[in-house]
């Protein structure tokens, strides 16, 4: 019995002592600093070595950035685990397609804020040259660079990302139909009411030229008889889903709110929803449905569909949810449905004067003493963007005409080379 119970003793010191030296080497497999002396190939440490991560990069203008760009984006992110985003300087995008609507500090904030990017690159040169694309691999680590199906082609007709082909070292992904800036400013231009029969010429001309004759309706006083809302996206659930979080708030989360139409998302939109954020755990926002943004911004407004502003929302990394639809006024249901802390509002907004409203849609958050007016940090609206369209309109119809005929000077290499 005694030998039996000295027996048992010793095989749990021996199994004992096993595990701690088993536990010693998988501390020093996982570390990698085994000695190799200890005849272990590498074949049998490299599968505790530690993976490292692919890195992927992928740049673009993202002048008047919308969920076409942020779908790309995701895209992009999902080839790798990081996702280094190079943002095209002004001159750059003046040299090669004409001067941009957002100057470089709001397009990367723009950037900056998207859920799925890791890490920014400012000035960014339009094309990958050989030079850029060393500093990519050795400075940056780049592992793939990534673009769209959609050709990219230089003033000279040939493709921006020959190099990163010709290197091996190119992926791509498809192109998010129904959105582009081009369109964009197309839509813009629809929403300006101009009182001379000649502007009015210029203007659906000028559509026209924005809108590659996608547009079906019939003009009237340069004004579409469907409103601006010439919109080809068709919204998925599945879309959504992607850009969503899929978490919602804690047990005792303090959940900030802040609704408004989010119309032509911008850096203005980006930097409220961030200093939102920052006053809490969990930032749910409402966005009003289009009916609702026509009574309160007029018969043209919203440039962005419903849907469309609500993608934009979801694709910044300050955002946790969103109401696609929310009502115009905050009630007393909303608040204890959704278990709202606290509601803000930024100081800058197409309308400021909500206070003086005879019916003030933050009535019920002010009377519970939940309401807070927060200081807007930049002085931007959906009406300073479109000031600046319609400021340099003919500016933008050349950048238009240039970015086609350099298009065409592609595809008509391409057809050479191919022999067609």
């Amino acid at each position: 019995m005694v030998w039996e119970k000295e027996k048992i003793a010793g095989t749990c010191l021996i199994g004992g002592a096993a595990f701690a030296v088993g536990a010693s080497f998988l501390h020093l497999f996982l570390k990698g600093d085994l000695p190799l002396g200890l005849g272990l190939g590498p074949c049998l440490l490299s599968p505790f070595r530690k993976r490292k991560p692919v890195r992927v990069y992928m740049d673009g203008c993202f002048d008047m950035m919308h969920y076409g760009h942020c779908n790309a984006l995701r895209q992009a992110r999902a080839l790798g685990d990081q996702l280094v985003v190079g943002v095209v300087s002004d001159e750059e995008i003046i040299a090669n397609k004409g001067p941009p609507v957002t100057p470089l500090h709001e397009r990367m904030i723009m950037v900056n804020a998207v859920k799925w990017v890791d890490e920014v690159i400012p000035d960014a040169p339009y094309a990958i040259t050989e030079e850029f694309m060393k500093k990519l691999f050795d400075e940056y680590q780049i592992d793939y660079i990534i673009h769209g199906d959609d050709p990219c082609v230089l003033p000279d007709g040939t493709d921006a990302y020959a190099a990163a082909k010709k290197a091996g070292r190119y992926k791509q992904i498809k192109r998010t139909e129904g959105v582009s800036s081009t369109d964009i400013v197309g839509r813009m231009l629809l929403c300006v009411r101009e009182r001379t029969v000649s502007d009015s010429h210029s203007r659906s001309s000028l559509q026209r030229q924005f809108s590659h004759g996608h547009n079906s309706p019939r003009f009237e006083d340069g004004v579409s008889s469907a409103g601006t809302r010439v919109s080809h996206f068709l919204p998925t659930s599945r879309r959504i889903v992607q850009f969503s979080n899929g978490k919602g708030p804690g047990p005792d989360a303090r959940i900030v709110y802040i609704d408004g139409a989010f119309d032509l998302f911008h850096a203005g939109h980006v930097e409220i929803l961030r200093r939102a954020r920052e006053l809490g755990d969990f930032l749910l926002v409402g966005i009003h449905n289009d009916q609702t943004v026509s009574a309160k911004r007029g018969a043209h407004r919203p440039i962005m569909n419903l849907h469309e502003r609500s993608l934009s929302v979801l694709a910044c990394r300050y955002v946790d949810e969103v109401i696609i639809g929310a009502p115009w006024e905050v009630s007393k249901d909303t608040i204890t449905t959704f278990d709202i802390s606290l509601v803000v509002h930024g100081t800058v907004a197409e309308s400021d004067d909500f206070q003086k409203e005879e019916e003030n849609p933050y009535a019920v958050p002010i009377s519970m003493g939940i309401f807070q007016v927060l200081d807007s940090p930049l002085d931007i609206t959906t009406s300073t963007i479109i000031r600046r369209i319609v400021a340099n309109h003919e500016a933008y119809q050349k950048r238009n005409l240039k970015k086609e005929a350099s298009e065409k000077k592609y595809y008509e290499q391409k057809a050479f080379v191919s022999g067609d």
